[in-house]
């Protein structure tokens, strides 16, 4: 797998039929790792152990419905009133993060309503937080820990 600039975890791996699955910790199963998988992996163990959010509040690709489209959001760590603290967007180590990137993430967060917003390939991480009454966001060296 290629290495990623977050720290280095533990992971689960499983080889089926010629096919490499990660186990996710969040949705407690074996998901097929793919390059945008290997990132959100390393996502969900950096806002687990590295940011200490807890399990219960992180959720991993959940659909959510945006102008009458159905979308799939990579990860998302709720407050415990079930408002979103953050919302995250994962693409492959090779994919370049440009406008269209934070244009896609905006258009989830306008339903969601995100506190911060993190982007990540793996290698580049962005960290926002969101000013609402000047439609804006503003770029952070880092989220806050819990």
């Amino acid at each position: 797998m290629q290495s990623l600039n977050f720290n280095a975890y533990d992971f689960r791996f499983k080889n089926t039929d010629g096919k490499v699955s990660i186990f996710c910790e969040t949705r407690r199963k074996f998901v097929v790792c793919t390059p945008e998988e290997w990132v959100r992996q390393h996502v969900v163990q950096f806002l687990l152990h590295d940011r200490k959010y807890p399990k219960s509040l992180v959720n991993v690709e959940k659909l959510l419905k945006i102008n009458g489209l159905t979308k799939r959001y990579d990860a998302v760590v709720f407050n415990s009133d079930g408002s979103i603290f953050l919302l995250v967007e994962c693409k492959a180590p090779e994919i370049k993060i440009d406008q269209t990137t934070f244009d896609q993430i905006a258009r989830y967060n306008l339903s969601m309503r995100s506190q911060y917003l993190m982007v990540t390939n793996g290698r580049n991480h962005y960290f926002c937080s969101m000013d609402y009454e000047n439609e804006r966001y503003v770029f952070l060296p880092e989220i806050p820990s819990r």
